[in-house]
């Protein structure tokens, strides 16, 4: 019973870090882009989209089925990047416990 006492302790001290590293992935932003650099949108950590930048050369008559396209392109890189941060982030916060299977507790 003593390794159950254990392994209960250890299940809410990572209950307590995953609720640490949920806290840190709202204050968290990622920047993806696309074009080579002439696209940029940066998203929030809970994906809400915080910012466009585009490059004053797209901003001609006609290439907006290519701007479009872009914002697009570099959306899915900053949304990439913000799944793999947010999955770096559990990880580490469910330490040993990861993966488990146990109730409640995430799988990565």
């Amino acid at each position: 019973m003593k390794d159950l006492g254990s392994l209960m302790k250890q299940a809410q001290a990572m209950q307590q870090k995953l609720a640490d590293a949920q806290a840190k992935l709202a204050e968290l932003s990622v920047e993806g882009a696309s074009g080579g650099g002439m696209v940029k949108v940066v998203l929030k950590g809970s994906g809400e989209l915080a910012r466009v930048d585009l490059d004053d050369s797209l901003l001609q008559p006609g290439e907006g089925e290519v701007v479009s396209d872009l914002i697009v392109a570099a959306h899915a890189d900053a949304k990439r990047k913000l799944d793999e941060k947010q999955a770096e982030m559990m990880r580490e916060a469910a330490g040993p416990l990861a993966g488990m299977g146990l109730p409640g507790m995430p799988k990565f």
